[in-house]
């Protein structure tokens, strides 16, 4: 499996970003996607993740703002952001774990085995 995320950018508080996750050699029913950052000085938190089923979930900072989804046709996961807040800054990767129907079990990242490189969102007050 190979990630490859595209999106990331300076913006306002108050703007907009969508994060793209470009993945190959998988089945998307197969596996959970999540969008995870790290903030400088921080240990990196899980944002969203969605699941083969397509059954989303959020951290409390993100819910009503962000928006997790995917395009199997085209093997893509996006995060749509709104309302960006500074403390949204961070380098936002996207992990891939493999489970039963592509369930979301755990958020533990050491059980996310597939990981792109990240890319950076900076939001500015």
């Amino acid at each position: 499996v190979q990630l490859v995320e595209s999106g990331g950018g300076s913006v306002q508080a108050g703007g907009s970003l969508r994060l793209s996750c470009a993945a190959s050699g998988y089945t998307p029913s197969k596996y959970c996607m999540g969008w995870f950052r790290q903030a400088p000085g921080k240990e990196r938190e899980g944002v969203a993740h969605i699941g083969g089923d397509g059954m989303t979930s959020y951290v409390d900072s993100v819910k009503g703002r962000f928006t997790a989804s995917q395009d199997n046709a085209k093997n893509t996961l996006y995060l749509q952001m709104s309302s960006l807040k500074p403390e949204d800054t961070a380098m936002y990767f996207c992990a891939a774990l493999r489970s039963d129907g592509g369930s979301c079990y755990t958020n533990d990242m050491e059980e996310f085995k597939y990981w792109g490189q990240g890319t950076q969102v900076t939001v500015s007050s």
